[in-house]
């Protein structure tokens, strides 16, 4: 059974690898090049140009590996594999949407702030609800109306709280990679190693599943999530997608993500979060997503509370790019970071389950 988290890594790493170029040719023949903002680093500005909408590579080769996968073993999908695809597909057309717009319509900003929104709230709310549907015969839906850590705690919050929370939890995460998508490589690679994590996560839960209660040597340790080999399998397909995508997006980049990549990724970390039980750890495992968001909502609340800025720029990274840091060392550090988070983040949830025995 494992053998569909190998195929879907190896399927997504080559399709990103081979199909990125093609889709670099695409886009710069039609002139799809990225607007770069002029109050930016003066660096910035040679990469006007460059083809963006990449997101549109991953995305595809995503759900081709995750499908293939499932051929090749003869697994069927599932419902939780199948929301999260859904949730990253459809944040990722929000995405598209204003990029082209940005782009072919000459708007910089891109989609108004309101259709954004809506559409971001479309996509979110559709998941949120399906989520609580499909209930398998432990009567285990793909999400849970608790709230989680490394597994569900306390109280039921209720079906619509759930929404609202299920929500924040989208575009915060979708926000986030958006924000941190400022440098050549640094989200893609960042993304990669969460979507790492949540291979590992997958298949220790799978391993210890309360459906397998009478084979555990510790059945009050075990994991009450709907899909959780399947959930393995989504993520393996997103990091080896991610992983094939960093070889052309990493500096100098020949394509960026763009906001049809970005949307995507921070989708599919709050789907896999939500539907492996995982809600808040995700918060840490995605820890440089977090830090960049804070860097952005403190130069904010500073500048209008004060008058001053506490960075000489948000988001991050730019900060430490006007510092005198060069992009990649800048790439390179915050890597470190995201990974010691990733490192962190899966010890604990590992002490979480250690603690029960």
């Amino acid at each position: 059974m494992m053998n569909q988290i190998l195929f879907a890594g190896v399927i997504g790493l080559f399709l990103t690898l081979v199909g990125t170029p093609l889709l670099i040719k695409l886009l710069a023949r039609k002139g799809y090049g990225q607007y770069i903002r002029d109050d930016g680093p003066r660096e910035h500005h040679s990469k006007r140009g460059t083809p963006t909408m990449g997101g549109i590579a991953f995305i595809l080769a995503t759900i081709v590996a995750y499908f293939l996968s499932k051929v090749i073993t003869g697994k069927p999908p599932t419902f939780s594999g199948l929301l999260v695809l859904g949730l990253m597909t459809g944040m990722g057309v929000v995405g598209f949407l204003d990029d082209y717009i940005k782009i072919v319509k000459r708007r910089s900003l891109g989609l108004r702030a309101k259709a954004k929104m809506a559409g971001q709230l479309i996509v979110g709310i559709a998941f949120a609800v399906l989520a609580l549907q499909f209930a398998d015969n432990r009567n285990n839906t793909p999400a849970s109306t608790r709230l989680s850590f490394v597994q569900d705690f306390g109280w039921s919050i209720g079906p619509v709280l759930f929404v609202v929370w299920a929500l924040f939890m989208i575009l915060a995460m979708s926000n986030g990679v958006n924000l941190t998508d400022g440098l050549d490589g640094l989200a893609t690679g960042a993304a990669t190693m969460v979507f790492g994590a949540y291979t590992f996560i997958g298949v220790w839960q799978f391993q210890e599943s309360c459906a397998n209660a009478q084979t555990l040597t510790n059945p009050g340790a075990c994991y009450e999530v709907r899909d959780p080999l399947d959930l393995a399998v989504v993520a393996a397909a997103l990091m080896g997608s991610c992983f094939g995508f960093l070889w052309w997006n990493t500096s100098p980049a020949k394509i960026f993500m763009g906001d049809t990549g970005s949307l995507a990724l921070g989708g599919a970390l709050a789907g896999l979060a939500i539907c492996s039980r995982t809600e808040l750890l995700v918060a840490l495992l995605g820890g440089l997503f977090v830090l960049i968001t804070m860097s952005v909502v403190i130069q904010v609340g500073s500048f209008r509370l004060t008058g001053r800025r506490v960075f000489r720029m948000a988001p991050l990274q730019h900060h430490f790019e006007l510092k005198g840091w060069s992009e990649v060392l800048v790439v390179v550090r915050f890597w470190i970071i995201q990974g010691m988070c990733v490192i962190v983040g899966l010890g604990l949830f590992y002490a979480g389950w250690a603690a029960k025995k």
